[in-house]
């Protein structure tokens, strides 16, 4: 076996893994295809050093399976591996090549563009392509295969031409009001490939959000080419799956999520490999569905952190679908009620041009918003600004209640998640594990219990270590506490709870408070009455760059859910941050991106810039910053330690001095210099590995949890 001219890793450091294909071959006796006896190969392994093509030979009794794409099976360093055979050639730099072992599936799962972009994926965000394929193809079902092979065999003997499918002109009322929007429909129609950013503003209704995707997918569809849209959660591709079956042939489309289980899963894939369907909806991996003809992707909330992997290399999924616009020179989309500041630096860029509603209409379809910071609210309630549920946010509930549902958004789940010493407010913490004590409900005539979020050790006996005061106070107050002291207030009014794994899609359009965590609120079909945004403050203290942003987000789709001002819908929010808060009451989510985005270029901060994380111990960080071969340009900060104090669950309890404690350090560095970088980390995670020198470090690129 041999590597292709484009391995990261030098010749030297593989030397031990191909030593055992120069001795004397014990294959000889193999006859090999007469055309194209080379495949090449690409190993399933998660190792670095192995992110390379190795060569093989093909045997002549799996000459006619052994296609690009297929998964086979072959022997490597004394072991049997899967790999996926990516080409076949005539030659190879070595004179002796293992036979491939067995072909798996017939059926070519991955595509060359799949590969590519893979091979993109990998290269931008420092990371193998192994590790990226597996996510972008679904684990193999064997029936599902043989079934894929005969139907392929039926369409080619069969002479009668596929059906034509012909798809519903949407009504483009859908977007009247919105500027650019006819621009963007008409070249698409036509055949191009815009790129837009849309600030949507409804989240319930004909209107809303996922109707509009789906006439813009419907229309790309009409044009005769495939459609890719990607979502954060079930809820969201639950509403947009309906949405797009009132406009297209249930045929045409399907769903690529893993939460449908293997079977359902693949037998999607298939279809879409086949070209049977064009239409891909699905969460973050549905971003690398292998559709025929793409014209179109579609993402849809592009700043909720769901469209992260949670696998190395972490991928996002609006990066995959900008660079598969990019590669195949297709349309692309980036929706949501508010606006990301990467989606924003895309447009001071000119990548892609805006798509938004005029003011006459934000104005007519959107609520009245009321901060309860207001100097005006500030006058008649005193205790506006101490209160969880201040005056206004009452009022506005209880005369709201007599129209319809009321949204009450807080910020956590639990009953009290996290509680502190009411004397000096030290956070309250585990003696067992050093984790996080939180109260649950009264059982009975007991009081409250608490518990040790980590290890669920009991903690009723605490005692603050800086005070010795047994005394605590709670923080933050999750969504349990908050339904029950709504149903004290609002006697005899229906409380429902929607958050954790109790999560509700919809809701009956009657009266009642419907409490959830940011994220979990259910669609009401006519719109809330009202929504009561409470722990404002909470959600602007996390220890994030983006706290103020994932705030505004978080606001602006509960938002979203209430009925225009014009039907008395009003939205009450509860925070101090002058900033964020206005940008809500002006519904401005395009004035808040652009001076978000100001601030950061003028600190060098994400997206203005790029950033990669080391993390290990404390020693192999620093070793592995020796090694890199970094520009005079590139800011290094750190190593610091991850956290400080108690790191996390994963750690046990470890404080800063223990040698297993973790430290990182961060690398922010330019566009221009971003593919030199992470060529850069990727040839010395490989080097490293290969000579298997030091402890192993985590690289992430582009993290959205590290600053």
């Amino acid at each position: 076996m041999q590597a292709d001219g484009g391995s990261l890793v030098q010749p030297s450091l593989l030397q031990g893994f191909v030593a055992h294909q120069l001795k004397p071959d014990p294959y000889s006796a193999v006859v090999l295809a007469e055309d194209l006896p080379v495949a090449r190969v690409l190993i399933e392994s998660s190792l670095p050093h192995l992110d390379r093509l190795f060569d093989y030979s093909v045997p002549a009794e799996l000459d006619g399976q052994a296609r690009p794409g297929v998964r086979v099976k072959i022997r490597f360093a004394g072991q049997n591996l899967q790999g996926f055979l990516t080409a076949r050639a005539e030659t190879s730099e070595s004179s002796r090549l293992t036979p491939l072992a067995k072909v798996l599936s017939a059926v070519p799962v991955l595509t060359p563009s799949v590969l590519t972009l893979a091979e993109a994926v990998a290269a931008r965000y420092a990371g193998t392509v192994s590790d990226v394929l597996r996510v972008a193809i679904p684990p193999r079902v064997a029936s599902l295969d043989k079934q894929y092979a005969d139907k392929q065999i039926a369409a080619k003997q069969s002479s009668e031409p596929a059906p034509a499918l012909t798809s519903p002109s949407p009504s483009p009322s859908l977007f009247d009001g919105y500027r650019n929007a006819g621009a963007f429909l008409s070249h698409l129609s036509a055949g191009g490939n815009p790129r837009g950013v849309l600030s949507t503003l409804q989240g319930f209704g004909d209107n809303s959000w996922h109707h509009q995707l789906a006439h813009t997918i419907a229309t790309c569809h009409a044009s005769g080419r495939g459609a890719v849209a990607v979502v954060p959660d079930q809820r969201d591709l639950q509403l947009l799956e309906q949405a797009v079956a009132a406009v297209l042939p249930a045929e045409s489309f399907v769903r690529l999520t893993a939460d449908d289980g293997p079977n359902l899963r693949y037998r999607n894939f298939l279809r879409v490999l086949s070209g049977e369907v064009t239409v891909v909806l699905g969460t973050r991996s549905a971003a690398f569905a292998p559709v025929v003809n793409p014209g179109l992707y579609c993402c849809w909330d592009d700043g909720d952190d769901l469209h992260v992997e949670r696998r190395a290399p972490y991928q996002h999924a609006r990066d995959v679908l900008l660079l598969r616009a990019d590669q195949d020179n297709a349309a692309l989309l980036l929706a949501g009620h508010t606006r990301s500041t990467e989606a924003q630096r895309l447009l001071n860029s000119g990548w892609a041009q805006p798509i938004y509603p005029e003011r006459a209409l934000a104005r007519a379809v959107t609520p009245r918003i009321i901060s309860t910071a207001d100097s005006f609210e500030q006058v008649r309630d005193p205790l506006a600004a101490v209160a969880r549920l201040p005056q206004r946010a009452w009022q506005t509930a209880k005369e709201a209640l007599t129209r319809g549902p009321v949204l009450v958004q807080v910020a956590r789940a639990g009953y009290a998640p996290s509680l502190a010493c009411q004397r000096c407010r030290e956070p309250a913490r585990c003696a067992a594990c050093g984790g996080p004590l939180m109260e649950l409900p009264a059982r009975g005539s007991q009081g409250p219990v608490l518990q040790c979020r980590w290890c669920a050790a009991p903690g009723n006996d605490h005692s603050c270590p800086s005070c010795g005061s047994r005394e605590l106070r709670r923080v933050v107050v999750g969504v349990a506490r908050t339904a029950e002291e709504l149903g004290r207030a609002f006697p005899g009014v229906t409380v429902l709870s929607s958050a954790g794994d109790h999560v509700k899609a919809q809701i009956p359009d009657k009266p009642a408070l419907v409490v959830a965590t940011v994220g979990a609120e259910p669609l009401a079909a006519a719109g809330y009455a009202a929504a009561i945004l409470l722990d404002g403050d909470t959600l602007l203290r996390r220890e994030s760059l983006r706290a103020g942003e994932d705030a505004l987000r978080r606001w602006f789709n509960a938002s979203a859910l209430v009925r225009p001002a014009k039907e008395g819908g009003v939205v009450v929010v509860t925070a101090d941050d002058a900033q964020v808060v206005g940008a809500l009451v002006r519904w401005d989510p395009a004035g808040y991106a652009e001076r978000e985005l100001t601030l950061r270029q003028e600190l060098g901060l994400p997206p203005a810039s790029r950033i990669a994380s080391i993390t290990g111990p404390e020693g192999a960080v620093k070793a592995f910053i020796g090694q890199l071969d970094a520009s005079a340009d590139v800011r290094v900060i750190g190593p610091a330690p991850v956290a400080p104090g108690v790191q996390g669950p994963r750690s046990g309890g470890r404080k800063d001095g223990d040698e297993e404690a973790e430290y990182r350090t961060l690398l922010f560095f330019s566009y221009a210099l971003a593919p030199r970088i992470t060529a850069s980390l990727r040839a010395l995670k490989a080097a490293n590995a290969a000579k298997r020198s030091g402890t192993p470090v985590q690289v992430r690129c582009d993290g959205l949890d590290v600053v």
